[in-house]
């Protein structure tokens, strides 16, 4: 054997040694490990016994989450505004949306989609008569838009506080398990096993009950009447969407019949009439924006004219428009009753930049607060840069009014506010591109001493200029009247159809300044009228 030999046999043999010793090692180990185990549960099994009790803990909070929360759901109310009335809203499982009217009136009711069901309980509201009050509840039914977002709104609401309240319930005998510990919970599981903690245990049980269930509240007094048919208390045919509708037996009186049928009558013609005008907006012949350029849409005096907020959207959107002006007199009176007439103007222009300044009809703040909590932004004497880079100004009118002819001045004069206009728009850093007032009037002394580039207002119900103005500092300036938006031809226009000329404007802006002027009027037979486009210059 030769030494190379030697050293091959002794490299093998190391070899053969070292892959027996880790082979016995590996068996070594695994017996081992498997006496271990059987002597001792391994942390794995402590760790999967501990997720497992983490998960049921986890599924028993979510069902009891969910049972909870469904019955503080069921068991909750929220007060809105709706169709003119501060009215309860709660929910339940019928399956059905009752609006409960009062003593006056019929119930009504028409079947959901989701199973889900609520209850409506008109409270006060403000009306005339109870002919103009089926009247309003008609035109509403025939755009309601406003009002069902307003329902989204609550049952969301009253979703998510449910929800919220459920969880927080839920966790608390979690909690209170684990806080006890292992030790306490043995021994209350011992005193709970004798009589006296069956007991103790059932009391519980019974208080638990009785407070979610609420036996002490007092039933409903109503008198539980029969359902109809709407088209067979109103003895007339229906359009399609309304073929759910049903009404309480009361309505089959002859005074009640009538109502009825008139609001009916409404609710068809102004469906009918608005959803054609707001299709034929779609296509009318509009200036498009230049690049650079950005369009607003100016709307004024629409008094509560809910039925123009799809047709001003659709000229809007004709004009590619990305925001709005309202230059005020929303309402007719500036009441909480009117609330309907603000949720439509939001659901027409949700996506829009808005802003808004408050006319003689809005008056009490009450008009203000409403849509600036909606997200509008409410000029109120102060320079803001507004759509495509532009200075925006604007004030409240100074004056009062109600359903009359009168005008009542709540503070300063209106002199005396055109006056501090114009000394607010020339002591302004930057130059006032646009002045928004519900009368251009409070623009006057501004524009005649050459502070501002364009006054637009409403408040005379009459379509005017734009007209230019050569200011005492040489500058040029317009004021320009919208008309009315809605169609009134006094303080409130809701009816199937507007009661004059209904008006809405396309001012486009490009580098910061107003640049043009383009009026669309809706007559009242139902055509349009697209006013030519004016180019605003300037020296």
């Amino acid at each position: 054997m030769t030494a190379g030999e030697g050293s091959e046999q002794a490299d093998e043999g190391a070899v053969e040694g070292a892959g027996k010793q880790t082979v016995d090692g590996a068996v070594d180990g695994a017996v081992d490990g498997a006496v271990d185990r059987a002597a001792d549960p391994a942390p794995w099994a402590r760790r999967r016994r501990e997720l497992m009790l983490a998960g049921a803990v986890l599924i028993g909070w979510l069902l009891l989450t969910g049972l909870l929360g469904s019955l503080l759901f069921l068991h909750s109310s929220r007060v809105v505004l709706f169709a003119g009335h501060q009215t309860v809203v709660t929910p339940n499982l019928s399956g059905h949306l009752v609006v409960n009217t009062g003593p006056v009136l019929p119930d009504a009711r028409i079947p959901t989609s989701q199973g889900l069901g609520l209850n409506l309980d008109l409270g006060k509201t403000e009306v005339d008569s109870v002919q103009d009050l089926v009247q309003r509840y008609a035109f509403l039914a025939s755009h309601p838009e406003g009002q069902i977002a307003v329902m989204h709104s609550a049952v969301n609401s009253m979703a998510l506080a449910a929800a919220l309240r459920g969880a927080v319930l839920a966790a608390l005998p979690i909690a209170l398990w684990f806080l006890l510990g292992k030790a306490r919970r043995a021994d209350l599981l011992a005193v709970v096993r004798s009589w006296r903690g069956a007991l103790v245990t059932l009391a519980a049980m019974i208080v638990v009950g009785l407070l979610v269930v609420q036996p002490w509240r007092a039933p409903d007094a109503r008198i539980k009447q029969q359902w109809i048919p709407l088209a067979e208390a109103a003895g007339v045919s229906l359009p399609q969407e309304l073929g759910g509708v049903e009404v309480t037996d009361d309505a089959a009186t002859s005074d009640v019949r009538r109502l009825v049928q008139s609001a009916v009558a409404t609710y068809r013609q102004s469906k009918e009439w608005y959803a054609v005008a707001t299709d034929e907006a779609a296509t009318l012949p509009l200036r498009q924006p230049l690049r650079g350029d950005t369009v607003v849409l100016i709307v004024s005096d629409r008094h509560d004219n809910v039925g123009m907020d799809p047709v001003a959207r659709a000229i809007g959107d004709a004009g590619g428009a990305t925001a709005i002006f309202d230059a005020g007199d929303d309402t007719s009176a500036g009441s909480t009753w009117e609330a309907f007439s603000l949720d439509s103007l939001e659901e027409a222009f949700a996506d829009y930049d808005r802003y808004l300044i408050a006319g003689n009809h809005d008056h009490g703040g009450f008009v203000v607060r409403y849509l600036h909590k909606l997200g509008w932004t409410h000029l109120d004497g102060k320079s803001i840069t507004g759509p495509g880079d532009a200075v925006l100004w604007g004030v409240d009118d100074p004056r009062s009014s109600g359903l009359g002819a009168w005008r009542d001045e709540t503070g300063s004069t209106f002199a005396e506010t055109e006056e501090w206009v114009a000394d607010q728009a020339c002591a302004a850093k930057t130059r006032i591109s646009t002045v928004i007032v519900h009368d251009a009037n409070l623009g006057r002394e501004a524009l005649n001493r050459g502070c501002v580039d364009l006054v637009v207002g409403g408040h005379t119900h009459v379509l005017s200029g734009p007209t230019k103005i050569r200011g005492a500092n040489g500058s040029t300036g317009y004021t320009f009247t919208n008309g009315t938006t809605g169609g009134a031809a006094y303080a409130i226009a809701v009816g199937s159809k507007p009661k004059r000329e209904a008006v809405v404007t396309l001012l486009s802006y490009h580098d910061g300044r107003p640049v043009g002027l383009q009026p669309v009027t809706l007559q009242t037979d139902g055509t349009f009228t697209v006013g030519d486009y004016t180019e605003l210059t300037y020296e």
